[in-house]
């Protein structure tokens, strides 16, 4: 891991089209600006994760029936995305759209 010290307003560069800025420093908290394309996908760590626990919660399911159909799902776009109700929070990451996060 490269570890890097940065003051409010210096930035660090990844590549030619990402850049990280230090938007502002309170007590222990850090803001960051991200500026990448919009192809390239950026979540806080916790939001990555939720979508790889629904991801791999899909894929199971989506298993499981092909397992019990025969190996042909019928109406594969139904579990393209999860049912919204209230297991889920959702959030607007503003470019990148709303993720539907399971409440544990």
């Amino acid at each position: 891991m490269l570890v890097l010290s940065r003051q409010r307003d210096e930035s660090i560069r990844i590549g030619d089209n990402i850049v990280i800025t230090v938007v502002d420093i309170r007590g222990d908290k850090v803001r960051l600006g991200i500026q990448a394309p919009t192809e390239i996908p950026v979540h806080r760590q916790e939001v990555y994760e939720a979508i790889q626990r629904e991801n791999m919660r899909q894929q199971s399911i989506e298993e499981n029936l092909k397992g019990s159909s025969g190996g042909e799902i019928k109406n594969p776009s139904y579990f393209s995305f999860p049912r919204l109700s209230d297991n889920y929070d959702t959030i607007d990451m503003g470019r990148y759209g709303k993720y539907y996060i399971p409440l544990i």
